[in-house]
């Protein structure tokens, strides 16, 4: 996934869900803080270590994976 650089997933860190670069921030938290109304301005002063771009990047992957379509490799009898 050359087009989410800034997004990680590692086993040992929250779970294995996507999170922000080598953060325990995860993707889902800032979709959460923007859906509950908070500005990016208010997330890059909570979490200062992060940046504008990974606000972008965690938009993108979550628009990416809305996008993405499971399908059953079988069909239930």
């Amino acid at each position: 996934m050359g087009e989410f650089e800034r997004i990680r997933f590692d086993s040992r860190i929250m779970g294995g869900k996507p999170c922000i670069r080598d953060t325990r921030v995860t993707v889902g938290a800032i979709l959460g803080l923007l859906a509950s109304g908070r500005t990016s301005e208010d997330i890059l002063h909570a979490y200062p270590y992060l940046e504008a771009e990974d606000i972008f990047a965690a938009l993108a992957y979550a628009a990416w994976r809305s996008e993405e379509l499971d399908i059953p490799l079988a069909e239930p009898k």
